[in-house]
């Protein structure tokens, strides 16, 4: 199966790092992903650009619309990913939890599955 860890963390925790603090963090998880990579476990995995790079696109009534970053209402930001092959949830969750950024953020796990999928079924 597959697996989404999506990396959330507090909007503006980067700038309160240094750059040494912030090259240390950025290692510490490309060795996270390497290490996953090495044992097949890894199908992609990036870091993102900070919020304040990003811009939200609707389209409601035939309009486009879009608004760029910073989202005043946004207290998290998707800070990176990683998409996972894995047999289990329960082997997600243990990857998750080995993740470094797991120490500064919250780590969400998130099956792949179709829109129509609301996550009840079995």
């Amino acid at each position: 199966m597959s697996y989404m860890l999506l990396i959330h963390e507090p909007v503006g925790q980067r700038a309160t790092r240094t750059e040494a603090e912030g090259r240390a963090a950025y290692d510490a998880m490309l060795r996270f992903g390497a290490d996953l990579k090495a044992r097949g476990l890894l199908v992609a995995g990036e870091s993102l650009a900070s919020e304040q790079a990003g811009t939200r696109v609707t389209r409601r009534g035939g309009q486009t619309q879009l608004l760029d970053g910073p989202f005043a209402e946004a207290k998290e930001m998707v800070g990176g990913f990683f998409l996972l092959s894995c047999q289990t949830r329960e082997e997600a969750l243990a990857i998750a939890a080995q993740c470094p950024a797991a120490q500064w953020c919250t780590v969400e796990v998130r099956a792949l599955a179709p829109c129509w999928d609301d996550g009840r079924r079995a």
